[in-house]
């Protein structure tokens, strides 16, 4: 162990800034490397929808929005939860709010004024920053790099990686490290998609029509859940919120079936009955389409996904309209990833058990949640825990303790 130790962090997303900034406020020398010409490139996408910082909800039910993996995040999230992330925001003049549908956003809905302020932090506590460097590996104990047709060498006493998955690639994050640690004999659960749009066969009515079109104030059922939203049409499926919301258990059904069919409410507030009712006042002269328009104010692309199967339109196929999917959308289009390096392979510090002194945090751990505020929060929360438990491990107080 060094008087001083350095500390070289790998990806200059969110997870590695919050990282960084916590060590550096303790003293530590930290250096901060990432393949792109600029930092936290999904981040700002992400601020382009208003930043969707956290959620609300009471944590307990939080948590639970994890799933399969919501006892492994459960510690970190807790040290630093939902309320601990909006005082650091607003920190740093976010001045975040609580939305109608309880999302936590900044008031500006949009990262980069908060990105600005939280660069300057950084650089005020002189972290170092090295771009157009893509990590290669290792040489020896040595860190390596490309950079402009260079090898660089990097000796740190602490590795921390945070690399993302492989959502969006164009933005930084696209999974070459799956490799690099495999190679190493870390366990990597492979990337997969997450919170992503799924293929339909739709006709060529909805294909050249409809593509684009919302679905609002429709309800989807699948596997015994039921949820209200909005959904958009494409060319080849449909995606959006509502979707999103269902995305893992879809994708999962389709790869062990080849296909999951969803059912489609178009009146979730209507029973069949009433549904009958409004029908039956329509102009007998109407079309199909018109006393759909005029009585259930069905829009023209709702009543062409009502119209697709071959079935009579009738209240019970209002009230069920059965959505095959046939495959999920293509990783690289994907809001997130699932997958990753296991939690098996992790100490609860999140060291790497078969490499000492590397640790892993963010989007390339194997874990998935929905949006709401769900994916920022766990990458915030862990890069605070790793942080904690890294000054710890070298006797160092923990800044604001």
């Amino acid at each position: 162990m060094t008087a001083s130790p350095s500390i070289a962090v790998i990806g200059a997303g969110p997870a590695g800034l919050m990282l960084a900034e916590r060590l550096s406020a303790a003293g530590l020398r930290v250096d901060i490397y990432d393949r792109m010409p600029s930092v936290a490139r999904k981040f700002l996408m992400a601020g382009r929808g208003g930043l969707n910082l956290t959620h609300s909800e009471p944590l307990a039910a939080f948590i639970g929005r994890y799933g399969a993996q919501a006892a492994a995040l459960k510690p970190a999230i807790e040290s630093f939860p939902p309320k601990a992330l909006r005082d650091w925001a607003d920190g740093l003049s976010a001045d975040t709010f609580v939305g109608t549908s309880g999302r936590v956003f900044p008031k500006a809905l949009k990262a980069s004024p908060l990105l600005r302020q939280w660069l300057a932090r950084l650089e005020a506590q002189e972290v170092g920053f090295h771009l157009r460097h893509t990590w290669t590996g290792w040489d020896g104990s040595a860190l390596t790099f490309e950079h402009q047709g260079q090898t660089v060498r990097v000796a740190a006493d602490v590795t921390v990686l945070a690399l993302g998955g492989a959502s969006w690639p164009r933005l930084g994050s696209d999974g070459g490290w799956t490799r690099l640690l495999s190679d190493k004999g870390v366990p990597v659960a492979p990337l997969r998609p997450a919170n992503m749009g799924f293929r339909v066969g739709w006709s060529a009515l909805i294909r050249d029509k409809f593509a684009g079109e919302p679905l609002k104030n429709v309800a989807l059922t699948f596997d015994g859940r039921t949820r209200k939203g909005e959904l958009m049409l494409t060319r080849d499926g449909v995606e959006g919120g509502l979707i999103y919301a269902f995305a893992a258990a879809l994708r999962d059904a389709i790869e062990r079936k080849g296909a999951a069919v969803a059912s489609l409410d178009l009146k979730p507030e209507w029973s069949e009955a009433q549904i009958q009712n409004r029908l039956s006042r329509g102009a007998k002269n109407d079309s199909l389409s018109n006393r759909l328009r005029k009585t259930l104010n069905l829009t023209p692309a709702q009543i062409a996904v009502l119209r697709e199967g071959d079935q009579p339109v009738t209240p019970a196929l209002i009230k069920a309209v059965p959505l095959t999917l046939t495959g999920a959308q293509e990783l690289a289009r994907a809001i997130s990833s699932a997958g990753g390096i296991r939690f098996d392979a992790l100490t609860v510090a999140y060291e790497l058990k078969a490499l000492p002194g590397v640790y892993a945090i963010g989007e390339m751990l194997d874990w998935e949640a929905p949006t709401g505020g769900y994916l920022l929060q766990a990458c915030f929360s862990q890069a605070v825990w790793t942080a904690e438990a890294i000054l710890q491990k070298f006797g160092l107080n923990i800044p604001g303790s």
